[in-house]
């Protein structure tokens, strides 16, 4: 296995849980909560939602899994907040996709016109 090839495994390694838990929608109305109002405790989450608190801590715990979301003690109240780290390598990845994904089109274009 070539050098190149092992760092990309190593992403892909990386990547899945991040995907993993990107793939359901209450996870991402939670991630995009987080990226508007910031630091918000579970109950401030909840609201509006129609999801328990239980299931709401159940997700950010799985967000926090994938190392999207980190969580701090503030008095009382635990809040949580956005872990920009795993999104950005996320989207590193997503963008070595796409450059692949124009780079074959580009093959098989110049293949097609070639012909």
């Amino acid at each position: 296995m070539s050098p190149s090839r092992g760092a990309a495994a190593w992403k892909e390694t990386e990547a899945v849980p991040v995907f993993a838990a990107l793939g359901d929608a209450t996870r991402l109305r939670l991630l995009g909560r987080l990226s508007v109002d910031g630091p918000l405790s579970i109950t401030r989450l909840s609201e509006g939602t129609g999801v328990t608190r239980q299931a709401i801590t159940r997700h950010l715990h799985a967000l926090g899994d994938a190392g999207l979301v980190r969580d701090a003690r503030r008095g009382r109240e635990r809040v949580y907040e956005l872990d920009l780290k795993r999104l950005e390598k996320a989207r590193g990845y997503l963008d070595q996709i796409a450059t692949q994904w124009d780079a074959a089109a580009h093959r098989l274009k110049t293949f097609v016109e070639d012909q």
